[in-house]
């Protein structure tokens, strides 16, 4: 393990890179060729609904009711560790531990199935939190390598590496994918799971040498399992005399629902409601809406980091707010693959800024002098996952009562507009 000093280029880069190897499941699982194999199952059987510990569920509802319970999970258990990772100071190791779960369970997914659905939903619950649970203590890790004054330009440069990466397997998966007939694609599909298991472990490697441990002499007792709550407590007090990060937070919870949401759902929602024509238009034209999304959001995370730079964290962020009112509001209409291109053009500008900047401003906010980062962090997280049950749980019973996606969408604007007040009410001095 190296040993580097706060702020020099080769830990910054080195913390940055996690994001090329583990937004392979983001975007190859969670956005892209998972979904369409997902629907192809249910389009194969042809049917909507399936039968689940006695309940009749639509497709698109149900895992939405999963990765619901997988943000639940997240939401509990990332306090209990963060609290012994800081009385421990072993954050190295809980971020390897979560990213061996998630890439494992990745590569599991190549036994998906509709005749084995309760267990094959198990390993998409274990990637998903896996993927969520690593980044509870990457994301802890930013005070900690980078100063302020680099943090904004360091985490933008994460989400940049983190586009750029995934999309490079995703290309690689695409061309397997679109290179045999109709009778293999599905075969290619289950592949593309094995190779997301790989990269996202084989590349964080070079991330884990060089992050610091900061190992402490303290030993494991019972008395610390719950240490991340008391943390979480002591934390929310702190916050609560914090008046412009207890606003922040307030308004970063809120918009973060729809935020997460839509990212979780666009696959499904494009992929289900979107008029193709057939099944090999659908695979390529999700997929190169997908692309866009993440190419974009490069410029897109670029963009923002300029921007908050020459105006203000939370002015941009208000701004961004409100381009997220407007996409969604055209969103409820799209029908077309034309529609939802240009949709997705849009999303890709506002999706990579507004995550790398709430990481970035959240980061600026917390107390200079805290040496509790860990639990800083993790009570945004669990603010986070809380949001996106809320979010998620909202979009599934609306899509399973109604039958149209887009009636979730409404919400959805709402969740904006709301975040968008909150922000104004950020003390603008601060």
């Amino acid at each position: 393990m190296a040993n580097l000093e706060k702020g020099s280029s080769k830990l910054l880069n080195a913390w940055a890179f996690y994001d090329w190897a583990n937004s392979v499941y983001a975007l190859v699982i969670s956005s892209t060729i998972f979904p369409l194999y997902y629907g192809a199952l249910f389009r194969q059987k042809e049917i909507d609904e399936i039968l689940i510990l006695g309940f009749s569920v639509r497709s698109e509802a149900l895992i939405s009711y999963v990765t619901a319970l997988g943000f639940l999970i997240i939401a509990f258990i990332s306090p209990l560790l963060s609290g012994i990772a800081d009385y421990l100071g072993n954050k190295n190791f809980f971020l390897k531990l979560f990213c061996y779960v998630g890439a494992l369970s990745c590569m599991s997914l190549y036994f998906f199935s509709l005749d084995t659905v309760v267990l094959s939903l198990v390993s998409y619950l274990l990637a998903l939190i896996g993927f969520w649970g690593s980044l509870v203590f990457y994301n802890s890790y930013l005070p900690d390598i980078a100063h302020k004054e680099q943090q904004d330009k360091i985490s933008a440069k994460g989400f940049s590496l983190g586009y750029i990466g995934s999309v490079v397997l995703l290309l690689i998966c695409l061309t397997m994918v679109m290179s045999v007939d109709d009778s293999q694609k599905l075969q290619m599909m289950r592949y593309s799971f094995l190779l997301v298991g790989i990269w996202w472990m084989g590349f964080s490697q070079y991330t884990y040498y060089h992050l610091p441990d900061n190992k402490s002499e303290n030993k494991f007792h019972k008395n610390i399992f719950f240490n991340g709550f008391k943390e979480l407590r002591k934390v929310w007090k702190q916050i609560k005399e914090l008046k412009a990060l207890r606003r922040y937070l307030g308004a970063f919870f809120v918009y973060s629902m729809a935020v997460q949401t839509i990212m979780i759902i666009a696959a499904y929602f494009g992929e289900k409601e979107v008029q193709w024509g057939d099944d090999s238009k659908r695979t390529m034209g999700l997929i190169v809406s997908i692309l866009l999304i993440q190419l974009i959001a490069v410029f897109g995370a670029w963009l923002t980091s300029k921007a908050s730079a020459k105006f203000g964290n939370i002015k941009v962020l208000i701004a961004i707010n409100f381009f997220w009112v407007l996409i969604c509001t055209f969103a409820y209409f799209v029908i077309t693959p034309q529609d939802f291109y240009i949709t997705a053009a849009f999303v890709g500008l506002v999706m990579g800024g507004i995550q790398s900047l709430s990481r970035s401003t959240y980061s600026k906010f917390i107390p200079a002098d805290a040496t509790d980062t860990t639990s800083f962090f993790s009570f945004y997280d669990v603010a986070e996952k809380v949001g996106i049950v809320i979010g998620m749980l909202t979009y599934g019973y609306i899509a399973d009562i109604t039958g149209k996606i887009q009636n979730a969408i409404l919400f959805l604007i709402l969740f904006f507009v709301v975040g968008l007040l909150l922000l104004l009410r950020v003390p603008k001095n601060e």
